[in-house]
């Protein structure tokens, strides 16, 4: 068991070490900033980009359904994040960093 922790905490460092190489040059990098000081894995951010692409999608298709009311989808993304996250520093991380901009600029009206 030591030994699968040990290699999580390695691969874990060597993710947030790319992320602090990308960041060197950009100073928009506040959603991968976020990810190190919450100390997420790479897994953890593909499964909130995951979430956040097809949430995309959704609000695509509502949109052009004639929806004007996203609430509910605002809610699928808070209960949707991970815990060690909060809503309001996600969505204005994300939209500093230019990361699902249309979702993010129309979940940042229910905050």
């Amino acid at each position: 068991m030591f030994d699968e922790e040990l290699l999580e905490r390695i691969k874990r460092l060597e993710y947030h070490q790319s992320l602090l190489l990308k960041m060197i040059g950009s100073n928009n990098a506040k959603f991968d900033l976020l990810v190190i000081e919450r100390g997420l894995s790479e897994r953890d951010v593909q499964v909130f980009c995951t979430n956040c692409e097809r949430m995309s999608i959704e609000l695509e298709e509502q949109k052009a359904e004639g929806f004007v009311y996203f609430h509910p989808l605002f809610k699928k993304f808070k209960e949707e994040l991970h815990p060690r996250l909060q809503v309001e520093e996600v969505i204005h991380a994300c939209i500093l960093q230019r990361l699902f901009l249309p979702l993010m600029d129309e979940l940042k009206r229910y905050l």
